[in-house]
């Protein structure tokens, strides 16, 4: 588990001392201290339907503990519909016709290239770029639910995080794209093997609480579901939604309210019957473009 660490570094910029839901802000093309890394993100622009940003990242302190580059995901900020999010590393491997340098982590102690979000029509929308890692999470903020399949998890306590979490949709397929239904339930075999379920998830608080909440835990929160596998997984599904996601929706909005995709796979009966939904706080940054 990574350590927690400080998120705002000791830029001059007053922008970089402002938080959107406890998470550091700074103008596209500043740097911030986050995950242990010093980084900078620049030069967003846009090819086809992807956003690209360049980042440039080192260890604050090389003796500390510091996120693992393969951990970082990168989302858009703004008033999207869906959240848009991808693992930094490899975020360009499906995106055609680029001349770039993908990002890498040149001997695990820089953090260097471009990374790709999208595809995402409504330009409009995005107001900036974040990171977080799923993997760093804030002491004493972790609830989970079971999420079996095909009920999913049920509307959660406000009380236990502060928002209500609950499944608007799900499906289940075998590796071999075999769809399964409730009726599957009923055949002993049906669960052999391996294969993935696709949960839609929403999330919902008050704006300013969860502008509190966030400034009181240190960082906004995320929904992780488990279990998982490694990219590239079972099936594109599972890659292009991930199993986690970053509760960071644009701040000026009266309401915190984020639908989304996310996956479990892996063993059948574990990735459906005894799948799990955690909302765990975490730390993150945010770079804008104003």
């Amino acid at each position: 588990m990574i350590a927690t660490l400080a998120l705002l570094c000791g830029c001059s910029n007053s922008a970089a001392h402002q938080q959107v839901y406890g998470a550091g802000t700074a103008r596209i093309g500043e740097s911030l201290a986050v995950l242990g890394w010093n980084t900078s993100i620049s030069n967003l622009r846009w090819q086809d339907d992807y956003v690209l940003v360049d980042v440039d990242a080192a260890p604050t302190d090389a003796a500390k503990p510091h996120a693992d580059p393969h951990d970082i995901r990168f989302g858009l900020y703004g008033a999207l519909a869906h959240p848009m999010e991808a693992v930094g590393i490899g975020s360009c491997d499906g995106v055609k016709n680029l001349v770039i340098q993908s990002l890498s982590a040149p001997g695990g102690n820089r953090l260097t290239g471009t990374v790709c979000l999208g595809p995402m029509k409504d330009r409009a929308a995005v107001r900036g770029v974040y990171l977080y890692s799923p993997r760093d999470r804030i002491a004493d903020t972790v609830a989970a639910y079971p999420a079996a399949f095909p009920v999913g998890v049920l509307p959660t306590k406000e009380s236990d995080t502060g928002m209500v979490v609950k499944t608007t949709s799900i499906a289940a397929w075998r590796t071999d794209g075999t769809p399964l239904n409730q009726s599957s339930l009923g055949d002993p075999a049906a669960f052999n093997g391996s294969g993935y379920m696709l949960l839609g998830l929403e999330a919902d608080t008050v704006a300013a609480k969860y502008r509190d909440d966030s400034a009181s835990r240190g960082g906004p929160m995320m929904l992780l579901v488990s279990p998982t596998l490694p990219p590239p997984g079972l099936n594109p599904a599972c890659m292009a939604y991930g199993s986690s996601v970053l509760i960071l929706p644009e701040a000026s909005l009266d309401a915190v309210h984020v639908n989304a995709s996310l996956c479990t796979q892996g063993d059948l009966n574990d990735a459906l019957l005894y799948a799990t939904v955690a909302i765990v706080g975490t730390h993150a940054a945010v770079w804008t473009l104003k």
